[in-house]
């Protein structure tokens, strides 16, 4: 009998700016489900103005929560890592433009700050492109180091970028 492994309770954000936008977070999703494990909940996808660097396309945005056994979270960060490469991704500046951007905002309420990983992720409380999705599937959610709901977040958050759900 194999052995039971814990569950994990994980949200991803998931942003994309070039090409397809909705395929890309479609086969992005799908990979997530075949690789790291079923999405539970998945919010709306927003367009959102680009954050950092100005002059480009405006991204669509998105935050899953999904379930895993994967652990410790450096685990799921390397698979995140392969799908963005297998997908296309291609890393110049820093806020630039991207076929797929992979994030992992929440590992059940864990707080870890390693060289290649911090969770939650850092500036998350600055960024609608974040706040928004996150904030309408989990927004009673408490994030674990400001203690502050994601609602609450949501509403004092003084990025004046718009995030608004892409109208289908």
């Amino acid at each position: 009998m194999p052995p039971l492994t814990s569950r994990h309770l994980v949200y991803l954000g998931l942003g994309t700016n070039l090409g397809d936008r909705l395929n890309n977070l479609e086969r992005a999703r799908i990979l997530i489900q075949e690789r790291i494990g079923p999405v539970r909940i998945q919010s709306s996808v927003y367009q959102t103005e680009p954050w950092g660097l100005k002059d480009q396309p405006e991204f669509y945005n998105q935050v899953l929560l999904l379930e895993t056994g994967l652990a410790p979270p450096e685990v799921i960060l390397d698979v995140i890592l392969h799908i963005e490469k297998e997908m296309g991704r291609i890393r110049h500046l820093k806020w630039d433009r991207r076929l797929i951007d992979i994030d992992i905002l929440f590992f059940d309420r864990e707080v870890l700050q390693l060289d290649r990983l911090t969770i939650p992720h850092p500036l998350m409380e600055k960024r609608n492109f974040v706040l928004a999705p996150l904030a309408e599937i989990a927004p009673d959610f408490l994030h674990p180091v400001l203690e502050k709901t994601i609602r609450e977040l949501a509403q004092t958050s003084t990025d004046l970028l718009k995030a608004e759900i892409l109208a289908s």
